[in-house]
Protein backbone atom coordinates (compact mmCIF):
# COMPACT_ATOMS: atom_id res chain seq x y z
CA UNK A 1 0.00 0.00 0.00
CA UNK A 2 1.56 3.30 -1.08
CA UNK A 3 2.17 5.79 1.83
CA UNK A 4 -0.56 8.10 2.02
CA UNK A 5 0.97 10.08 5.04
CA UNK A 6 -0.85 9.84 8.28
CA UNK A 7 -4.04 10.54 8.63
CA UNK A 8 -4.30 9.77 12.24
CA UNK A 9 -3.19 12.90 13.42
CA UNK A 10 -5.69 15.39 13.17
CA UNK A 11 -8.59 12.80 14.72
CA UNK A 12 -6.27 11.99 17.44
CA UNK A 13 -6.64 15.80 18.33
CA UNK A 14 -10.13 16.32 17.71
CA UNK A 15 -12.46 13.46 18.13
CA UNK A 16 -13.34 13.98 22.25
CA UNK A 17 -14.43 17.78 20.91
CA UNK A 18 -17.62 16.27 19.29
CA UNK A 19 -20.11 14.44 21.37
CA UNK A 20 -21.38 12.43 18.74
CA UNK A 21 -18.91 10.68 17.83
CA UNK A 22 -19.15 8.74 21.11
CA UNK A 23 -22.15 6.84 20.23
CA UNK A 24 -22.84 3.24 19.02
CA UNK A 25 -24.82 1.13 17.07
CA UNK A 26 -25.78 -1.85 18.76
CA UNK A 27 -22.39 -3.59 19.13
CA UNK A 28 -20.76 -1.01 16.81
CA UNK A 29 -18.89 2.11 16.98
CA UNK A 30 -20.20 4.80 15.23
CA UNK A 31 -18.26 5.13 12.33
CA UNK A 32 -20.05 8.54 10.73
CA UNK A 33 -18.97 8.80 6.51
CA UNK A 34 -21.40 10.99 5.79
CA UNK A 35 -20.06 14.38 6.16
CA UNK A 36 -20.44 15.34 2.41
CA UNK A 37 -23.95 14.90 3.62
CA UNK A 38 -23.71 17.29 6.77
CA UNK A 39 -20.87 17.67 9.54
CA UNK A 40 -21.14 17.04 13.00
CA UNK A 41 -20.42 19.75 15.21
CA UNK A 42 -17.75 20.43 17.72
CA UNK A 43 -18.45 21.43 21.67
CA UNK A 44 -17.32 24.74 20.92
CA UNK A 45 -20.33 25.16 18.26
CA UNK A 46 -22.55 23.65 20.40
CA UNK A 47 -22.02 25.90 23.36
CA UNK A 48 -21.97 28.75 21.07
CA UNK A 49 -25.35 28.36 20.26
CA UNK A 50 -27.10 27.21 23.78
CA UNK A 51 -24.72 30.97 25.10
CA UNK A 52 -26.69 32.93 22.72
CA UNK A 53 -30.44 31.69 23.17
CA UNK A 54 -29.44 31.38 26.88
CA UNK A 55 -27.87 35.07 27.61
CA UNK A 56 -27.93 37.15 24.55
CA UNK A 57 -31.14 36.47 22.42
CA UNK A 58 -33.08 39.17 20.79
CA UNK A 59 -33.26 40.57 16.97
CA UNK A 60 -30.78 42.25 15.28
CA UNK A 61 -30.50 45.71 13.69
CA UNK A 62 -33.46 47.49 15.39
CA UNK A 63 -33.59 46.22 18.83
CA UNK A 64 -31.58 48.91 20.92
CA UNK A 65 -31.59 47.80 24.00
CA UNK A 66 -28.73 45.85 25.89
CA UNK A 67 -29.86 42.33 24.42
CA UNK A 68 -30.26 43.83 21.13
CA UNK A 69 -26.49 45.07 21.14
CA UNK A 70 -25.20 42.27 21.99
CA UNK A 71 -27.07 39.76 19.72
CA UNK A 72 -26.33 42.37 16.84
CA UNK A 73 -22.42 42.12 17.62
CA UNK A 74 -22.59 38.10 17.83
CA UNK A 75 -23.88 38.20 14.19
CA UNK A 76 -22.49 40.82 12.73
CA UNK A 77 -18.86 39.03 14.22
CA UNK A 78 -20.09 35.84 12.64
CA UNK A 79 -19.89 37.89 9.47
CA UNK A 80 -17.04 39.28 9.90
CA UNK A 81 -15.25 35.94 11.18
CA UNK A 82 -16.89 34.36 7.80
CA UNK A 83 -15.45 37.01 6.04
CA UNK A 84 -11.70 36.50 6.99
CA UNK A 85 -11.85 32.95 6.79
CA UNK A 86 -12.63 33.53 3.12
CA UNK A 87 -10.53 36.21 2.37
CA UNK A 88 -13.45 38.48 1.45
CA UNK A 89 -12.11 42.48 1.23
CA UNK A 90 -14.59 43.72 4.15
CA UNK A 91 -17.55 41.86 5.84
CA UNK A 92 -20.35 43.31 3.38
CA UNK A 93 -19.38 41.10 0.77
CA UNK A 94 -20.55 38.11 2.79
CA UNK A 95 -24.66 37.60 2.49
CA UNK A 96 -26.04 35.50 5.31
CA UNK A 97 -29.01 32.85 3.87
CA UNK A 98 -30.47 29.89 5.04
CA UNK A 99 -28.83 27.55 2.84
CA UNK A 100 -26.27 27.32 -0.12
CA UNK A 101 -29.26 26.48 -2.09
CA UNK A 102 -31.36 29.74 -1.03
CA UNK A 103 -27.90 31.38 -2.19
CA UNK A 104 -27.82 30.20 -5.61
CA UNK A 105 -31.21 31.13 -5.96
CA UNK A 106 -30.69 34.27 -5.18
CA UNK A 107 -27.93 34.25 -7.34
CA UNK A 108 -30.19 33.11 -10.24
CA UNK A 109 -32.84 35.48 -9.78
CA UNK A 110 -31.15 38.69 -9.28
CA UNK A 111 -28.68 38.10 -11.93
CA UNK A 112 -31.52 37.15 -14.43
CA UNK A 113 -33.16 40.23 -13.92
CA UNK A 114 -29.79 42.45 -13.82
CA UNK A 115 -28.57 40.98 -16.79
CA UNK A 116 -31.39 41.36 -18.43
CA UNK A 117 -31.83 37.52 -19.45
CA UNK A 118 -33.57 36.74 -22.72
CA UNK A 119 -33.87 34.61 -25.91
CA UNK A 120 -30.26 34.03 -27.49
CA UNK A 121 -28.73 33.93 -23.86
CA UNK A 122 -26.62 30.99 -22.76
CA UNK A 123 -26.09 29.64 -19.32
CA UNK A 124 -23.39 26.99 -18.63
CA UNK A 125 -23.39 24.18 -16.14
CA UNK A 126 -22.05 21.07 -15.56
CA UNK A 127 -23.70 17.34 -15.96
CA UNK A 128 -22.13 16.86 -12.66
CA UNK A 129 -23.40 19.88 -10.31
CA UNK A 130 -25.66 19.11 -7.29
CA UNK A 131 -29.38 19.70 -8.00
CA UNK A 132 -29.28 23.07 -6.31
CA UNK A 133 -26.76 24.37 -9.30
CA UNK A 134 -29.35 23.28 -11.93
CA UNK A 135 -32.60 23.58 -11.23
CA UNK A 136 -32.28 27.50 -10.28
CA UNK A 137 -30.75 27.44 -13.53
CA UNK A 138 -33.49 26.03 -15.07
CA UNK A 139 -35.88 27.85 -13.93
CA UNK A 140 -34.39 31.16 -15.08
CA UNK A 141 -34.15 29.30 -18.54
CA UNK A 142 -37.84 28.52 -18.44
CA UNK A 143 -38.92 31.61 -17.16
CA UNK A 144 -36.76 33.85 -19.97
CA UNK A 145 -36.40 31.91 -22.82
CA UNK A 146 -32.79 31.62 -22.53
CA UNK A 147 -30.91 28.52 -23.27
CA UNK A 148 -29.18 26.08 -20.85
CA UNK A 149 -25.90 24.14 -21.72
CA UNK A 150 -23.21 22.04 -19.68
CA UNK A 151 -19.90 20.68 -19.32
CA UNK A 152 -20.03 16.89 -20.15
CA UNK A 153 -16.95 14.66 -18.05
CA UNK A 154 -14.88 12.67 -19.33
CA UNK A 155 -14.87 8.31 -18.67
CA UNK A 156 -12.52 9.25 -15.26
CA UNK A 157 -15.08 12.01 -14.01
CA UNK A 158 -13.63 15.50 -14.77
CA UNK A 159 -14.67 18.02 -16.70
CA UNK A 160 -14.04 17.52 -20.34
CA UNK A 161 -12.43 20.38 -21.39
CA UNK A 162 -11.64 19.19 -24.89
CA UNK A 163 -14.94 18.62 -25.65
CA UNK A 164 -16.45 21.58 -24.83
CA UNK A 165 -14.02 23.68 -26.54
CA UNK A 166 -14.43 21.99 -29.33
CA UNK A 167 -18.33 22.41 -28.77
CA UNK A 168 -17.96 26.18 -28.27
CA UNK A 169 -19.73 25.94 -25.02
CA UNK A 170 -18.76 29.14 -23.44
CA UNK A 171 -18.77 31.80 -26.17
CA UNK A 172 -20.21 35.52 -27.17
CA UNK A 173 -23.67 33.95 -25.93
CA UNK A 174 -22.76 33.02 -22.74
CA UNK A 175 -24.10 35.07 -20.20
CA UNK A 176 -22.97 32.89 -16.64
CA UNK A 177 -21.35 30.16 -15.90
CA UNK A 178 -22.08 28.25 -12.66
CA UNK A 179 -20.29 25.37 -11.33
CA UNK A 180 -18.96 23.38 -8.69
CA UNK A 181 -15.52 23.76 -7.43
CA UNK A 182 -15.50 19.83 -5.88
CA UNK A 183 -17.99 17.58 -6.84
CA UNK A 184 -20.20 15.85 -4.30
CA UNK A 185 -20.68 12.63 -5.04
CA UNK A 186 -17.05 11.51 -7.05
CA UNK A 187 -15.09 14.60 -5.13
CA UNK A 188 -13.21 15.64 -8.13
CA UNK A 189 -11.97 18.89 -7.61
CA UNK A 190 -12.61 21.29 -10.89
CA UNK A 191 -9.88 24.12 -12.24
CA UNK A 192 -11.90 26.86 -11.04
CA UNK A 193 -9.38 29.53 -12.21
CA UNK A 194 -9.46 28.29 -15.49
CA UNK A 195 -12.86 28.12 -15.21
CA UNK A 196 -13.27 31.63 -14.30
CA UNK A 197 -11.11 32.59 -16.97
CA UNK A 198 -12.61 31.15 -20.00
CA UNK A 199 -16.05 32.41 -18.23
CA UNK A 200 -14.69 36.25 -18.03
CA UNK A 201 -12.95 35.96 -21.77
CA UNK A 202 -16.52 36.13 -23.02
CA UNK A 203 -18.04 38.77 -20.86
CA UNK A 204 -20.09 36.28 -18.64
CA UNK A 205 -20.73 36.54 -15.06
CA UNK A 206 -18.97 33.36 -12.74
CA UNK A 207 -20.41 31.49 -9.77
CA UNK A 208 -18.98 28.62 -7.87
CA UNK A 209 -20.90 26.25 -5.83
CA UNK A 210 -18.37 25.92 -2.79
CA UNK A 211 -19.93 23.83 -0.58
CA UNK A 212 -17.67 21.08 -0.86
CA UNK A 213 -14.47 23.17 -1.11
CA UNK A 214 -14.63 25.08 2.15
CA UNK A 215 -14.78 22.71 4.35
CA UNK A 216 -11.51 20.61 3.25
CA UNK A 217 -8.92 23.51 2.19
CA UNK A 218 -7.98 26.82 2.61
CA UNK A 219 -9.62 29.27 0.58
CA UNK A 220 -9.24 33.03 -1.08
CA UNK A 221 -12.43 33.44 -2.78
CA UNK A 222 -11.58 36.76 -4.21
CA UNK A 223 -7.90 34.80 -5.69
CA UNK A 224 -10.40 32.70 -7.98
CA UNK A 225 -11.39 35.62 -9.90
CA UNK A 226 -15.10 34.24 -9.39
CA UNK A 227 -18.36 36.84 -9.13
CA UNK A 228 -20.13 34.96 -6.89
CA UNK A 229 -19.50 31.95 -4.70
CA UNK A 230 -21.71 30.15 -2.35
CA UNK A 231 -21.51 27.73 0.26
CA UNK A 232 -23.26 26.32 3.54
CA UNK A 233 -22.87 26.30 7.31
CA UNK A 234 -23.87 22.49 7.99
CA UNK A 235 -20.72 20.76 6.47
CA UNK A 236 -18.08 22.77 7.51
CA UNK A 237 -18.94 21.93 11.24
CA UNK A 238 -21.45 24.64 11.48
CA UNK A 239 -24.97 24.55 12.29
CA UNK A 240 -27.63 23.85 10.04
CA UNK A 241 -30.61 26.55 8.53
CA UNK A 242 -27.59 28.78 7.40
CA UNK A 243 -25.57 29.52 4.53
CA UNK A 244 -22.92 31.70 2.23
CA UNK A 245 -23.48 34.09 -0.76
CA UNK A 246 -19.82 36.05 -1.22
CA UNK A 247 -19.65 38.61 -4.08
CA UNK A 248 -17.71 41.38 -5.20
CA UNK A 249 -19.44 44.17 -3.61
CA UNK A 250 -18.98 46.46 -6.99
CA UNK A 251 -21.15 43.61 -8.52
CA UNK A 252 -23.83 42.91 -5.12
CA UNK A 253 -24.29 46.69 -4.80
CA UNK A 254 -26.29 46.87 -8.60
CA UNK A 255 -28.19 43.51 -8.10
CA UNK A 256 -31.67 43.46 -7.13
CA UNK A 257 -33.67 42.40 -3.98
CA UNK A 258 -34.30 38.82 -3.85
CA UNK A 259 -36.73 38.59 -1.47
CA UNK A 260 -38.94 42.04 0.33
CA UNK A 261 -39.44 42.84 3.84
CA UNK A 262 -38.00 43.36 7.05
CA UNK A 263 -34.57 45.21 7.12
CA UNK A 264 -33.72 44.65 3.45
CA UNK A 265 -35.40 48.51 3.17
CA UNK A 266 -34.03 51.87 3.37
CA UNK A 267 -37.42 53.86 2.77
CA UNK A 268 -40.64 52.01 2.46
CA UNK A 269 -44.03 54.50 1.48
CA UNK A 270 -47.15 53.09 -0.19
CA UNK A 271 -45.88 54.23 -3.67
CA UNK A 272 -42.47 52.67 -3.43
CA UNK A 273 -39.52 51.38 -1.67
CA UNK A 274 -35.52 51.62 -1.51
CA UNK A 275 -33.85 49.47 -0.76
CA UNK A 276 -30.44 49.14 1.67
CA UNK A 277 -26.78 48.36 0.62
CA UNK A 278 -25.47 45.16 0.83
CA UNK A 279 -25.65 43.18 2.55
CA UNK A 280 -28.81 43.68 3.84
CA UNK A 281 -30.14 43.79 0.88
CA UNK A 282 -30.74 40.59 0.75
CA UNK A 283 -31.38 39.85 4.10
CA UNK A 284 -35.17 40.16 4.60
CA UNK A 285 -36.62 39.39 7.57
CA UNK A 286 -35.31 37.95 11.24
CA UNK A 287 -32.41 36.56 9.86
CA UNK A 288 -30.83 33.32 11.29
CA UNK A 289 -28.68 34.91 13.95
CA UNK A 290 -27.83 31.93 16.28
CA UNK A 291 -27.18 30.04 13.46
CA UNK A 292 -24.62 32.87 12.59
CA UNK A 293 -23.01 32.64 15.92
CA UNK A 294 -22.91 29.19 15.55
CA UNK A 295 -21.06 29.40 12.10
CA UNK A 296 -18.51 32.07 13.58
CA UNK A 297 -17.88 29.47 16.37
CA UNK A 298 -16.99 26.92 13.47
CA UNK A 299 -14.86 29.15 11.79
CA UNK A 300 -12.65 29.44 15.01
CA UNK A 301 -12.28 25.93 15.50
CA UNK A 302 -11.27 25.06 11.94
CA UNK A 303 -8.80 28.18 12.14
CA UNK A 304 -7.39 27.28 15.24
CA UNK A 305 -7.04 24.00 13.50
CA UNK A 306 -5.27 25.39 10.72
CA UNK A 307 -6.69 24.48 7.19
CA UNK A 308 -3.42 23.17 6.14
CA UNK A 309 -3.38 20.50 8.18
CA UNK A 310 -7.70 19.52 7.40
CA UNK A 311 -6.42 19.37 4.02
CA UNK A 312 -3.66 17.30 4.30
CA UNK A 313 -5.52 15.41 6.31
CA UNK A 314 -8.85 15.02 3.89
CA UNK A 315 -5.82 13.87 1.51
CA UNK A 316 -4.63 11.31 3.45
CA UNK A 317 -7.41 9.68 4.68
CA UNK A 318 -9.11 10.07 0.92
CA UNK A 319 -5.94 8.32 0.14
CA UNK A 320 -5.99 5.13 2.85
CA UNK A 321 -10.14 4.87 1.77
CA UNK A 322 -9.00 4.57 -2.19
CA UNK A 323 -6.70 1.78 -1.34
CA UNK A 324 -8.83 -0.08 0.81
CA UNK A 325 -11.60 0.55 -1.67
CA UNK A 326 -9.28 -0.85 -4.51
CA UNK A 327 -8.38 -3.68 -2.49
CA UNK A 328 -12.15 -4.50 -1.42
CA UNK A 329 -13.72 -7.35 -3.23
CA UNK A 330 -17.07 -6.08 -5.84
CA UNK A 331 -16.05 -2.63 -5.27
CA UNK A 332 -16.27 -0.76 -8.09
CA UNK A 333 -14.46 3.62 -7.82
CA UNK A 334 -16.42 6.19 -9.38
CA UNK A 335 -14.44 8.80 -10.93
CA UNK A 336 -10.99 9.73 -10.51
CA UNK A 337 -8.38 6.75 -10.09
CA UNK A 338 -5.77 8.69 -7.76
CA UNK A 339 -6.09 11.50 -5.30
CA UNK A 340 -4.95 14.14 -7.38
CA UNK A 341 -7.42 17.49 -7.19
CA UNK A 342 -9.96 14.94 -5.24
CA UNK A 343 -11.56 15.90 -2.18
CA UNK A 344 -12.74 14.04 0.83
CA UNK A 345 -15.76 11.77 -0.75
CA UNK A 346 -15.69 8.33 -2.32
CA UNK A 347 -18.37 6.87 -4.67
CA UNK A 348 -18.91 3.88 -6.11
CA UNK A 349 -21.12 0.44 -6.65
CA UNK A 350 -20.93 -3.04 -5.25
CA UNK A 351 -20.99 -6.26 -7.07
CA UNK A 352 -21.72 -9.91 -5.84
CA UNK A 353 -18.80 -13.07 -7.00
CA UNK A 354 -21.65 -13.88 -9.35
CA UNK A 355 -22.40 -10.19 -10.88
CA UNK A 356 -25.34 -9.10 -8.93
CA UNK A 357 -25.24 -5.02 -7.97
CA UNK A 358 -26.51 -4.79 -4.77
CA UNK A 359 -28.64 -1.56 -5.04
CA UNK A 360 -27.13 1.49 -2.46
CA UNK A 361 -30.24 1.33 -0.41
CA UNK A 362 -29.67 -2.52 0.74
CA UNK A 363 -25.90 -1.23 0.89
CA UNK A 364 -26.83 2.00 3.01
CA UNK A 365 -29.21 -0.36 5.46
CA UNK A 366 -26.37 -3.39 6.22
CA UNK A 367 -23.83 -0.96 6.37
CA UNK A 368 -26.02 0.92 9.13
CA UNK A 369 -26.70 -2.66 11.04
CA UNK A 370 -22.67 -2.31 11.60
CA UNK A 371 -22.41 1.03 12.85
CA UNK A 372 -21.40 2.60 9.32
CA UNK A 373 -23.26 5.40 8.23
CA UNK A 374 -22.91 6.30 4.51
CA UNK A 375 -25.14 7.90 1.90
CA UNK A 376 -27.25 6.13 -0.69
CA UNK A 377 -28.79 7.13 -3.86
CA UNK A 378 -28.14 9.92 -6.32
CA UNK A 379 -26.85 12.47 -3.51
CA UNK A 380 -29.01 14.99 -5.33
CA UNK A 381 -27.21 14.43 -8.58
CA UNK A 382 -29.23 12.61 -10.44
CA UNK A 383 -28.01 13.64 -14.52
CA UNK A 384 -23.97 12.81 -13.17
CA UNK A 385 -25.33 8.93 -12.61
CA UNK A 386 -27.73 8.87 -15.35
CA UNK A 387 -24.43 10.03 -17.51
CA UNK A 388 -22.14 7.53 -15.72
CA UNK A 389 -25.02 4.46 -16.84
CA UNK A 390 -26.13 4.04 -13.35
CA UNK A 391 -28.85 5.16 -11.36
CA UNK A 392 -27.56 5.24 -7.70
CA UNK A 393 -24.16 5.01 -5.96
CA UNK A 394 -22.95 4.33 -2.30
CA UNK A 395 -20.72 7.71 -0.92
CA UNK A 396 -18.43 7.71 1.87
CA UNK A 397 -17.02 10.71 3.38
CA UNK A 398 -14.70 12.39 5.58
CA UNK A 399 -14.15 14.91 7.39
CA UNK A 400 -11.34 16.09 9.79
CA UNK A 401 -12.67 13.34 12.62
CA UNK A 402 -12.31 10.15 10.02
CA UNK A 403 -9.91 8.05 10.83
CA UNK A 404 -8.70 4.88 9.18
CA UNK A 405 -10.13 2.51 11.90
CA UNK A 406 -13.43 3.83 10.30
CA UNK A 407 -12.45 3.21 7.31
CA UNK A 408 -11.51 -0.56 8.06
CA UNK A 409 -15.10 -0.91 9.56
CA UNK A 410 -16.58 0.20 6.31
CA UNK A 411 -14.47 -2.62 4.31
CA UNK A 412 -15.52 -5.01 6.70
CA UNK A 413 -19.27 -4.25 6.45
CA UNK A 414 -19.19 -4.15 2.71
CA UNK A 415 -17.46 -7.24 2.77
CA UNK A 416 -20.21 -8.79 5.06
CA UNK A 417 -22.95 -7.16 2.55
CA UNK A 418 -21.27 -8.69 -0.33
CA UNK A 419 -21.64 -12.31 1.69
CA UNK A 420 -25.00 -12.03 2.63
CA UNK A 421 -26.09 -11.06 -0.55
CA UNK A 422 -24.03 -13.48 -2.31
CA UNK A 423 -26.07 -16.35 -0.29
CA UNK A 424 -29.22 -14.61 -1.23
Amino acid sequence: MPDRGDATLLPARVRADFPILSRRVGDYPLAYLDSANTSHKPQAVIDAIATHYAEHNANVARAMHMLGAEATAGFEGGRAKVATFVGATRPEEVVFTKNASEALNLAAHTLGQHLGIGPGDEIVISVLEHHSNIVPWQLLCQRTGATLRWFDVTEEGRLDLAKADAEGLINEATKIVSLAWVSNVLGTVNPVADLVARAHAVGAIAVLDASQAVPQFGVDLPATGADLVVFTGHKMLGPTGIGVLWGRYDLLAELPPFLGGGEMIEVVTMERSTYAPPPARFEAGTPPIAQAVGLGAAVDYLTALGMDAVAAHEQAITGYALDRLNEASGVHILGPTDTKDWGGAISFTLTTGDGFAIHPHDIMQMLDSRGVAVRGGHHCARPLHKRLGIQASTRASFSVYTTPQEIDQLVDALAYTRDFFGRH
